[in-house]
């Protein structure tokens, strides 16, 4: 990945998106070391983590990581994940947090040499076409070594530079213990809640 000391940096992070691309490639994110890989090669101005929640739960396995976050760091956007009935008579939860992650980087860019979006969202193009019209360098990290791939081919076109999520897991990845290497994302997004606007 292309950084500079020098460079503003935002790091915008699609909760959702990011944890089933990492699941998808077989590790967990050390959020801890992804923050200090980006502060020891570049100025950062925001991490800013995105996720919906479950409001109806009395536990989200959620809540330990936004909490650790929110001390650590990073700003946390969350938003109540609302429940619907499919189709298929099937109750399920979606939860989309494209419109808060799309102003916070519209409002921030003007600030920004450089943006760093860890999602694949293809619904994310336009919003890059125009953060870059603003002058901003745009980096996607997601990943096409899984398939399918977990990211849009016309997000990946319109980035400045792409990044395999893959080739940072050295450096942003879990630590692999014994104890950990069978409870695997303890700390996880909620699997049932859809991201999408269906």
């Amino acid at each position: 990945m292309r950084l500079y000391e020098d460079e503003r940096t935002a790091i915008f992070l699609d909760g959702s998106n990011l944890y089933a691309t990492a699941r998808a490639l077989g590790f967990d994110i050390d959020y801890k070391r992804l923050l200090a890989y980006f502060r020891n090669r570049t100025r950062v101005v925001r991490a800013i983590y995105y996720t919906a929640l479950r409001d109806d739960a009395e536990y989200s396995p959620l809540r330990p990581l936004i909490d650790w976050l929110d001390y650590n760091g990073y700003m946390v956007v969350t938003k109540p994940a609302k429940e619907f009935t499919d189709e298929q008579g099937r109750r399920k939860t979606k939860g989309n947090m494209d419109i808060e992650l799309a102003v916070d980087m519209m409002r921030l860019a003007p600030m920004l040499d450089h943006v760093v979006l860890f999602s694949g969202d293809g619904d994310f193009r336009s919003l890059i076409e125009a953060v870059q019209d603003m002058g901003c360098r745009v980096t996607v990290v997601s990943s096409l070594a899984v398939r399918p791939p977990m990211v849009a081919d016309d997000l990946r076109r319109q980035a400045d530079d792409f990044v395999d999520l893959v080739d940072l897991e050295k450096d942003i990845g879990r630590e692999r213990s014994p104890q950990n290497e069978n409870a695997r994302g303890n700390v996880a997004e909620d699997d049932d809640i859809v991201d999408d606007e269906s």
